[in-house]
């Protein structure tokens, strides 16, 4: 009787680590939620950009649309590489003018948010095209 206890918890422990496996987000996928008020004003001039096939249409992206990128997750994990919040940070310092991945989410978020799509779309086109 004791052997079936322990096979049935065995069982039971491994059916709950499977749940948690399989209900947990995608990595890499945790957007941030959007803060209230965020504007382009901590984006890097264009003096102040690297020239950088891209960067400054990049950053001009950014500019235009920076409530919708403060809510999106840079695939390039610079939040766990450089401590940076959501893609809208990697355009306020030089990060984003050196990195493909930012530069492309910026540029794909800025058209969408132009065209009037949701945080929720553009967020999985992001995903889609840039997600591991």
């Amino acid at each position: 009787m004791a052997k079936t206890a322990w096979v049935v918890a065995g069982a039971a422990a491994i059916a709950l680590a499977g749940v948690v496996f399989l209900t947990r987000p995608a990595r890499g996928s945790i957007h941030p939620d959007p803060r209230p008020g965020i504007s382009a004003a901590k984006i890097l001039p264009d003096f102040a950009i690297p020239r950088n096939p891209g960067a400054r249409d990049a950053y001009a992206a950014a500019r235009r649309a920076p409530a919708t990128l403060d809510g999106v997750y840079c695939h390039c994990d610079c939040s766990k590489h450089v401590g940076h919040r959501s893609l809208l940070t990697c355009f306020e310092s030089d990060h984003g003018a050196f990195c493909d991945i930012c530069m492309g989410e910026a540029m794909l978020a800025s058209q969408m948010a132009a065209r009037g799509q949701s945080l929720l779309d553009i967020r999985a086109a992001i995903d889609r095209q840039f997600g591991t």
